[in-house]
């Protein structure tokens, strides 16, 4: 079958790293028969042409309708703010084109469950781009954890904290900006990968509001039904350690930085390291997310295997029954 022909809305800047993962996939071994880096459509012509030139994609276009419109576009990767994805993926998939929606997927469950009916109606690709649950250090994790080496996990900790009130999107509400939907996801993430959809019994949280009224710090506690107790910050205002902990009855497991895992530590009851692991060297992180899309949109699925339907549902209504918690509703919600 001839590569998929890979297409960004957006040319912000994740859509530039994007950009450039995709010409690095396309030089790679590995990836050069697989995806092809076609085109990409901002609302401004000059902007989009430019983009193009800078990264060598053929085609640019100045609107999203002439995007879709064009019959080479296989795969669209979708790099604008949460409160677009759902409209413009939808647009995308009754074009014919599969998505590839950066996270968060959607601004709330609403909005996710709208496009996942559309998904299924027309039978394209509909993928959460949360690149932490395509990467191979989910393998590792899940291998380390399935050994035995900490015992029975009783216990899982989680943050990531950046200062990034200075980007509009991130503290607009109309944008559905906040620390939650941006850095939180992440943490809550790594929670629901090592726990496997088991299910929560209650959940305690806590949100300082920034000034203009989305979250900017926030404290959860997931009291699952099996015993096991997880905690995840995420905050817009300060740095963290960006670190994944699992607590077991035999040892525990650090790993380092969760939103792109680089080293992962094992430690004894006496806090000796028993174990360490290096994640494999990669493009830029984002290639796996790429190849599991077109290998989705060449076998004909709606879904990823790494990133269900099922679980991008479960995590947007469980970031939507915080929001309610923090009395936090988006403008276009009310």
């Amino acid at each position: 079958m001839a590569r998929i022909h890979v297409a960004i809305l957006g040319a912000g800047r994740i859509a530039q790293h994007m950009a450039d993962t995709l010409v690095k996939m396309a030089e790679d071994v590995r990836y050069a028969d697989l995806v092809e880096p076609y085109a990409v459509a901002a609302r401004n012509a000059v902007r989009a042409a430019d983009f193009a030139a800078k990264y060598g994609f053929p085609v640019s276009y100045g609107s999203y309708e002439e995007l879709v419109a064009d019959p080479n576009v296989d795969l669209v990767y979708i790099a604008t703010p949460h409160n677009l994805h759902a409209e413009q993926a939808i647009l995308c998939m009754k074009a014919g084109k599969g998505v590839l929606v950066e996270k968060a997927f959607g601004a709330n469950a609403a909005q996710t469950r709208e496009m996942l009916a559309v998904a299924k109606e027309t039978g394209m690709l509909c993928a959460e781009a949360i690149w932490t649950r395509y990467m191979p250090s989910r393998a590792i994790i899940d291998k380390i954890l399935a050994s035995g080496a900490i015992g029975e996990i009783q216990a899982i900790d989680a943050n990531l904290c950046y200062p990034t009130t200075a980007k509009a999107r991130i503290t607009d509400p109309a944008l559905a900006g906040g620390a939650l939907l941006d850095v939180g996801v992440y943490p809550i993430n790594f929670i629901d990968m090592i726990m496997h959809n088991a299910p929560i019994a209650r959940i305690e949280s806590s949100m300082r509001a920034y000034e203009t009224g989305v979250d900017a710090h926030n404290s959860m506690t997931f009291y699952y039904e099996n015993g096991v107790m997880a905690t995840a910050q995420s905050s817009i205002l300060c740095h963290s350690d960006r670190t994944g902990s699992v607590w077991g009855t035999d040892g525990y497991m650090v790993c380092q930085n969760i939103n792109n895992v680089e080293a992962i530590d094992v430690y004894d009851g006496n806090h000796t390291v028993v174990a360490h692991y290096d994640v494999p060297a990669q493009l830029t992180g984002y290639e796996y997310e790429v190849a599991a899309a077109a290998q989705a949109v060449i076998d004909g699925r709606t879904e990823c295997e790494e990133m269900p339907h099922a679980d991008t549902l479960r995590i947007m209504e469980l970031m939507d029954s915080l929001r309610r918690d923090w009395n936090l509703t988006y403008p276009f919600e009310r």
